[in-house]
């Protein structure tokens, strides 16, 4: 297990609706916990790899821009989240899990594999969350000590932030949970290039448009 530390790859930012080859750099993307996440997973998993300066964005009400599709989708409050053609029980994809904070702790965590080990032909938020939280107690739990038992439970449920990359597939999901509601989210999609290329584009949520009641 790895203390959070702030990644130092790739650009990080930007001023907000400056728009780059690899999208725009908007801090209610790129300045999200898991944003840092995903850029430290890519770091770890994928060496060498470009990493994206922002994200492009995705509406429900308009075309998806170039590279966003299937599996890919969009719902709604929920974010993006992915159609499988399959699922598989028994896998086991690498993990990294990452620490914030000593007082009250929160937890994130990489995971690196196929996509299929998740278990659902339809993974949401809600779905990714839940098998991060089932890695995170299987990685800290120890059969031979007792006293491991509360810490992993403990640290299941703080988990705030999950990115998934299945390279094979090409794809990558993050997702989020509010630890005061409990409500999770995919803010970001990810689509990986070849080994060739070894390009890496985000996509993020488009802001929704406020409605006047007037």
């Amino acid at each position: 297990m790895d203390g959070a530390r702030e990644p130092g790859t790739g650009p990080q930012g930007g001023p907000a609706g400056w728009r780059g080859p690899q999208g725009e750099f908007s801090p209610d993307v790129t300045g999200r916990p898991v944003w840092r996440l995903l850029v430290r997973g890519l770091g770890v998993y994928l060496p060498g790899w470009t990493v994206p300066g922002g994200a492009l964005r995705v509406s429900a009400d308009a075309p998806g821009p170039d590279g966003f599709g299937p599996p890919a989708f969009l719902d709604g409050p929920t974010g993006f989240g992915l159609h499988l053609p399959e699922r598989r029980r028994g896998l086991e994809p690498d993990r990294e899990i990452y620490v914030r904070g000593r007082e009250d702790p929160s937890f994130g965590i990489v995971i690196a594999g196929p996509s299929a080990a998740i278990g659902s032909r339809v993974v949401d938020a809600a779905g990714l969350v839940r098998f991060a939280r089932r890695l995170t107690f299987e990685e800290l739990f120890d059969a031979g000590d007792a006293d491991s038992v509360p810490y992993a439970v403990r640290a299941a449920r703080a988990v705030e932030n999950v990115v998934f990359l299945d390279r094979a597939a090409g794809v990558g999901l993050c997702a989020e949970a509010d630890p005061l509601t409990g409500a999770v989210r995919c803010p970001v999609f990810v689509r990986l290039g070849t080994p060739a290329d070894r390009s890496v584009r985000a996509y993020g949520v488009a802001a929704q448009p406020v409605r006047s009641h007037s």
